[in-house]
């Protein structure tokens, strides 16, 4: 399997995962041109999945069905998807071809919001949307602080080889903030120099694994000492409990400036 991000917009990206014949699942196509320009150099999308209803995810969507007809579209249960689509939820399984990935619901920055799991013969590949960033996660417009942790302690869990694949280039930033939370972890400093080494010779950041953002990532973390003394500070008192933690770390990071 060969996986691609196909850069889109400012700073999304659209996975193509490509077997050895070259056709694709194509993960969030917000816009169609990366995909119709990676079809001209010999990729063939087999599927769409869609992983939630924001329009930079689901907006080329019909372009690609003006030229590809009978492509299937995987989606959420959700009415602003307006596709004909095969919808999937929790615990579905997406068979096609040489792929086989699993459905898992992950709420939070959306109510609806969905991650396929699976894909590769050696690496699991997990197209978490915007669920799970490198070094962050993604805002609650929707869902609340619990529904969130506990969609993102749910893909902690999974394997650490897992391919992380997100729907946006954020790692650079989400690095300073993640320093900010955690300055004196080891890991942390080491995924901050190789992501501004990789920003600046124009190479993505993704995919990461499982095990570098249970490292790093202090969204998955707030259960360390380190992250919970940083959101204390903040607080003026201990957090009540790991819900709190996590709420008052996405405040905090939603207000960051670096």
């Amino acid at each position: 399997m060969r996986l691609t991000a196909l850069p889109a917009f400012d700073d999304n990206y659209i996975w193509a995962l490509a077997d050895d014949d070259g056709d694709a699942l194509i993960v969030d196509p917000g816009d169609a041109a990366p995909v119709l320009a990676a079809a001209d150099q010999g990729l063939w999308p087999a599927a769409v999945l869609l992983t939630h209803h924001h329009n930079d995810h689901i907006g080329g969507v019909a372009a690609l069905r003006a030229r590809w007809p009978t492509l299937p579209v995987y989606a959420p249960e959700d009415e602003r998807i307006p596709f004909d689509c095969v919808r999937v939820g929790d615990g579905a399984r997406v068979a096609l071809k040489n792929w086989r990935l699993e459905v898992l619901a992950v709420p939070g920055h959306t109510r609806s919001h969905i991650a396929y799991l699976g894909g590769g013969q050696d690496q699991d590949h997990l197209f978490c949307g915007d669920t799970l960033f490198s070094l962050g996660c993604g805002r609650m417009f929707e869902g609340t602080p619990s529904q969130m942790l506990g969609s993102l302690d749910r893909l902690a869990a999974l394997p650490g080889s897992t391919a992380v694949c997100c729907g946006h280039e954020y790692t650079l930033a989400n690095a300073a903030f993640a320093r900010a939370v955690d300055l004196a972890n080891e890991a942390l400093r080491r995924r901050t120099e190789e992501v501004h080494a990789m920003r600046q010779a124009g190479r993505p950041t993704l995919p990461s694994t499982l095990a570098q953002e249970t490292a790093t990532n202090p969204f998955l973390r707030v259960d360390s000492e380190a992250v919970r003394a940083a959101v204390a500070h903040r607080l003026g008192r201990a957090p009540i409990d790991r819900v709190e933690t996590f709420a008052e770390l996405r405040r905090w990071k939603d207000q960051f400036r670096a």
